[in-house]
C-alpha cells in the first residue's frame, strides 16, 4: 500500500519537558493506525506536528512521498490533513452546511451567499457518506453522533485523504459507535488513511489494522491488531502487565444498607426506581445512553428535582431539595463532565480539594488557614497518588486521571459515606483507570457505599458486586457479579418493559 505519512526522528522540547524523543510514525493509504498511549505520552504533540499546529525541532515529515513543514493548520489542510478534534469545534447556532463551508462558502455576483449551492455541495458529501442529515439543520438540534459526522463531512470537504480522529467516541453509545466504524470502514475503502487515537481497547479489535504505541514521548513499537493480544499492548502502553478480569472485592454479606431509594420519580426521565447500596458495596449502573443513569444520580444527589419517592441514609429518611442537603447527608456525587461539574479548572490543587469544606479551614473572622490547606492537600496528594509538581499546580494542567483523583479527594474530605461515579474513567488511559479502579476497590473495603454508572460494561463487570440495568427510565433488572455477562446486560438494557418476576427479588 501506498504511504501517505512518514514521520521519522520527531523530536519536539517545552520548556522543561521534552515532549518528543526519535518518534517514529508511518500511516498507509486504505488503512486505520490505531495511535495509542497513556495521557501525556506525546500523541497529541505528533499530531499536532502532522496537522501544522505546532513546528518539530528536528526530524523529517513526509506526506505523499514528500517533505513538507507546514506553517499552519490551513496549509496542513491544503495537503490533505484533516483532524478531528476530541472537542468539536462546531458553531452550534449554524447549520451543518455552514460549519462545513465556513469561510469558503460559495457566492453569487457581488459577493452574495449562495444557500443553495451551499447546500447542495454539502448533500453531496453526506450521500457519499451514506448520512440522512439536513445540511439544513442547525448543529444545536443533532445529536453528539451527528455532530461528530458533520465534522468527519467537514474535514472531507477539504479533500483529505489523512484523517485524525482523536477519541471519536468517547461520547458516542453503542449504535452511534457501529454508525461511526461504518463510515470509517467505508472511507478506508476508499484509499483515506486514518490515525485513530482512543483509550478504549475493545475498539482495536473491531476497526485498527495496526497499533503504534508511544510511551513518555518515544516509540514503544508498531505491531498488527489482529495478531497481537490486548494484554500485550496494554503491557506496551504502561510498561507493565495490568490484570483485566474481575476484582477482588470486600465481603458485604453481613453489611449494613447505606443507601436506599424507593419509588424515584422525575417526568419521563426516571419511572419508579428502587434499589439499595450496602456499606462496603459497589453497584454499578449500566444501561445505553438515555437510559436515565444520569438522571437517578442527579435527582438523588438533588441537582435535579424529583417528582416523588423517597432516600435513606443509614435507615434515615433525608430530605434533599439541593446537592448541599445531599453533602449534609454524606452522599457526595462526581458528575460525568468533571472539567464543568466537578472540578475549578483555573484554580490549584489546594483550592480545589478544599473547596467543599471551606469552614473547616475557617476562622470565626472567615479568615482561611492556608497551613491547614497546605498540609490537607498534600496529605490527599500522597494518598490517592496525585501526580503534580506541587499543590499549587493548576486542575487544567493535570491529566484526566489525576484531575479525577482531585474530585475524588474533596469529596473524602467531606468524610461521605455514599459516594456516586458518573462515567469515573471517561478519557482516562488505561493506566489510570488501573489506579482508579484500585481506589474505588479502597474505597469499598473502608466501608463506604459506591455506586458507578458506566457506559463501558467490561468496567462494570469488574468492578461491581451488583449491576443495575436500566432502559427508558426503568430499572429493568439487577444482577449479581456471579450471573452477570455483557449479552445478559444489554439484554436487560434493551427491554422496555420491566417484568416484576425478573427483577423482584433483586431490587428488595
Amino acid at each position: 500500500m501506498k504511504t501517505l505519512v512518514s514521520m521519522q526522528a520527531i523530536e519536539k522540547r517545552f520548556p522543561g519537558v521534552h515532549a518528543l524523543k526519535n518518534v517514529r510514525f508511518d500511516l498507509r493509504a486504505g488503512e486505520v493506525h490505531a495511535l495509542m498511549g497513556e495521557n501525556g505520552a506525546g500523541k497529541s504533540t505528533l499530531m499536532k506536528i502532522l496537522s501544522g499546529v505546532y513546528s518539530r525541532d528536528s526530524g523529517t515529515v513526509e506526506v505523499d512521498g514528500k517533505p513538507v513543514d507546514f506553517d499552519g493548520p490551513r496549509a496542513a489542510q491544503d495537503a490533505g490533513v484533516g483532524i478531528i478534534h476530541q472537542e468539536l469545534s462546531l458553531m452550534n447556532d449554524l447549520t451543518a452546511a455552514q460549519n462545513i463551508f465556513i469561510g469558503r462558502e460559495p457566492r453569487k455576483k457581488f459577493g452574495r451567499l449562495d444557500e443553495a449551492a451551499l447546500n447542495a455541495q454539502t448533500a453531496e458529501i453526506f450521500a457519499q457518506m451514506h448520512l440522512k442529515i439536513d445540511p439544513r439543520t442547525p448543529i444545536h438540534q443533532m445529536t453528539i453522533a451527528k455532530q461528530q459526522m458533520v465534522e468527519i463531512a467537514k474535514a472531507l470537504s477539504y479533500r483529505s485523504h489523512i484523517l485524525v480522529m482523536d477519541e471519536p467516541t468517547a461520547a458516542l453509545n453503542d449504535v452511534e459507535i457501529a454508525d461511526l466504524f461504518t463510515i470509517i470502514r467505508k472511507l478506508r475503502s476508499e484509499g483515506v488513511g486514518i490515525i485513530y487515537i482512543s483509550h478504549k481497547m475493545d475498539e482495536l479489535k473491531q476497526i485498527a489494522d495496526r497499533v503504534t504505541v508511544m510511551r513518555d514521548g518515544e516509540t514503544v513499537g508498531t505491531v498488527d491488531a489482529a495478531d497481537t493480544p490486548i494484554s500485550e499492548i496494554i503491557s506496551m502502553m504502561v510498561g507493565r502487565a495490568l490484570g483485566d478480569g474481575a476484582l477482588a472485592l470486600p465481603d458485604i454479606t453481613q453489611a449494613e444498607v447505606a443507601l436506599e431509594v424507593k419509588g424515584l420519580n422525575r417526568g419521563r426521565a426516571i419511572k419508579d426506581v428502587s434499589f439499595n447500596v450496602k456499606k462496603g458495596e459497589i453497584l454499578g449502573f449500566a444501561g445505553l445512553m438515555g437510559a436515565g443513569r444520569t438522571e437517578v444520580a442527579r435527582a438523588i444527589f438533588g441537582a435535579d428535582p424529583r417528582d416523588s419517592g423517597t432516600v435513606r441514609v443509614h435507615g434515615r429518611e433525608v430530605e434533599i431539595k439541593s446537592p448541599s442537603d445531599a453533602v449534609a447527608a454524606g452522599i457526595g456525587y462526581l458528575s460525568e463532565d468533571r472539567k464543568h461539574f466537578g472540578l475549578a479548572t483555573s484554580m490549584d490543587v489546594r483550592a480545589n480539594i478544599a473547596m467543599t469544606n471551606l469552614r473547616q479551614f475557617s476562622s470565626r473572622l472567615g479568615v482561611l488557614d492556608e497551613g491547614a490547606m497546605r498540609k490537607t492537600a498534600q496529605d490527599y496528594i500522597k494518598q490517592l497518588g496525585i501526580r503534580t509538581p506541587s499543590d499549587r499546580q493548576e486542575v487544567r494542567l493535570l491529566s484526566g486521571g489525576n484531575q479525577q483523583k482531585v474530585v475524588i479527594a474533596k469529596w473524602l474530605l467531606r468524610n461521605c459515606d455514599v459516594l456516586i461515579f458518573d462515567e469515573p474513567t471517561r478519557g482516562i488511559d488505561v493506566g489510570a483507570k488501573a489506579e482508579i479502579y484500585k481506589l474505588l476497590v479502597d474505597l469499598a473495603e473502608q466501608g463506604r457505599a459506591i455506586i458507578v454508572i458506566s457506559s463501558e460494561l467490561p468496567e462494570v463487570l469488574r468492578l461491581s458486586h451488583r449491576i443495575a440495568v436500566m432502559c427508558e427510565g426503568r430499572l429493568t433488572g439487577i444482577l449479581d457479579r456471579t450471573d452477570a455477562t455483557q449479552e445478559s446486560i444489554m439484554k436487560l438494557a434493551t427491554q422496555t418493559m420491566r417484568e416484576p418476576s425478573d427483577t423482584e427479588g433483586a431490587v428488595q
